[in-house]
């Protein structure tokens, strides 16, 4: 049983399930068969997150709503088809998710910063608006210099030395796109203290690059947090490689065992990372697992803290090269129609020369099609391309025996997703 920790926890549970199940179609049917008076978590379904975001037409008919789709924000999230999801949320509760954000935020900076809001913006997405009214509830005067993602390097590089920008906050692969300019134009920013990246992962092979252009800078991340689920965990100073603090009040972390279901109370280990809102709504959100996996780094208690350790085997998308995703269920499909039939296969991923390696490893015999599967797999995949041409993406298929496939050692299923990617630098991922 997952212990919520204060009493006000579990009455805000108690009435958002009933108002989701009052309001929303989709609750109406998923907990019907629940007694009235069941708040405790572990005895709520996992969210179907297939169908819980299966919209058909206008956002207004969405089965998850629990009210007149009038007073909103609208957004895209990245998406596992290359089309996305909306993630729909009511203006008050957008503004306590980016006060929230912005206090933790906070944390790591200091009175006067120049913060240069990096992240990216337009059709839908909600990553540079969201650190935008996120940074106006830092508890103290700071200035944002929003470029966004788009602006063009030269551009950016003399704008962040004119205006003497010492806050970097973007996505990974952006940030390293910068650095690599500026070490092409032999150029240094000495003047950038902190480095707050989110989104993705910012691995430990990067480091090197980034010391080089911004020789003062530490780098953290900015939270964890997506455009789905609201803010999920803050970055705070006393958070390691990995690590950070759950938002009680905000949010209902839990992580469980992925044969089992069971929750995990243990430190260090392993298990989903599933998340509860406790603010929306609109859409509630009630048990969705985040796709990551997670290990508990304390005991249970107030603002507990937990590390990231990358995505779990039951993951609907797997990021890679910082901003396109490969698709377990596209990849498996691709695979029948190479070969004719299925076969058991699995994704190994690692991190060597800045890149992330990819090894779709399939339990069959050695075939001619590896050459036309691959440059499937590539297509069906948006950015994918884009990544292998500039050698930050590298994909190789290879034909084993199904004995070489890796199992799970407790339970003997196979593992689908295998990363290897070190995780050195702290993951931040967010909007």
């Amino acid at each position: 049983m997952y212990p919520i920790q204060c009493s006000n926890d579990r009455d805000t549970l108690r009435e958002m399930l009933a108002h989701a199940r009052r309001h929303s179609r989709y609750y109406a049917r998923t907990l019907a068969h629940l007694a009235e008076d069941v708040c405790e978590l572990s005895s709520l379904p996992l969210l179907d997150t297939s169908s819980f975001w299966h919209i058909e037409g206008d956002p207004a008919d969405w089965h998850a709503l629990t009210a007149p789709l009038d007073d909103a924000y609208v957004f895209r999230s990245g998406g596992s088809t290359g089309q996305g999801k909306l993630s729909i949320c009511s203006r008050p509760e957008w503004q306590r998710i980016c006060a929230r954000y912005g206090a933790a935020i906070g944390t790591r900076l200091a009175p006067g910063d120049r913060v240069a809001n990096l992240f990216f913006s337009g059709n839908l997405y909600a990553s540079h608006l969201f650190i935008h009214a996120a940074l106006a509830y830092v508890p103290f005067a700071i200035s944002e210099y929003p470029f966004a993602g788009h602006a063009e390097l030269d551009t950016l590089a003399q704008g962040l030395r004119l205006y003497a920008v010492n806050v970097l906050a973007g996505v990974p692969t952006h940030l390293l796109t910068l650095a690599s300019y500026l070490q092409r134009q032999g150029m240094t920013l000495p003047a950038v203290r902190v480095i707050l990246y989110g989104g993705d992962s910012l691995f430990a092979d990067s480091l090197p690059l980034l010391s080089q252009v911004f020789p003062n800078a530490a780098c953290h991340s900015i939270g964890y947090a997506s455009v789905d689920l609201g803010v999920l965990g803050a970055s705070h100073p006393d958070c390691g490689p990995g690590e950070h603090r759950c938002f009680d009040g905000e949010t209902l972390l839990e992580i469980i065992d992925e044969a089992t279901g069971l929750p995990i109370e243990a430190t260090g280990r392993g298990g989903l990372l599933v998340a509860t809102s406790l603010s929306r709504r609109l859409t509630p959100l009630i048990r969705c697992p985040t796709g990551d996996l997670a290990a508990w780094c304390e005991p249970p208690g107030a603002a507990r803290k937990f590390v990231l350790a990358g995505r779990s085997t039951l993951s609907h998308q797997v990021r890679v090269g910082g901003y396109a995703f490969l698709i377990p269920a596209v990849i498996e499909k691709c695979i029948a129609q190479a070969l004719g039939h299925g076969a058991p296969w699995q994704m190994l991923l690692s991190r060597a020369a800045g890149a992330d390696h990819v090894v779709i490893r399939i339990a069959a015999p050695a075939s001619d099609t590896a050459h036309h599967l691959r440059a499937e797999l590539i297509g069906q995949h948006p950015g994918v391309a884009a990544l292998v041409q500039a050698r930050q993406l590298v994909i190789d298929i290879a034909w084993c025996s199904p004995g070489d496939l890796e199992l799970d050692p407790r339970t003997g299923k196979l593992r689908r997703i295998v990363d290897r990617r070190d995780r050195g630098a702290q993951p931040g991922e967010h909007a």
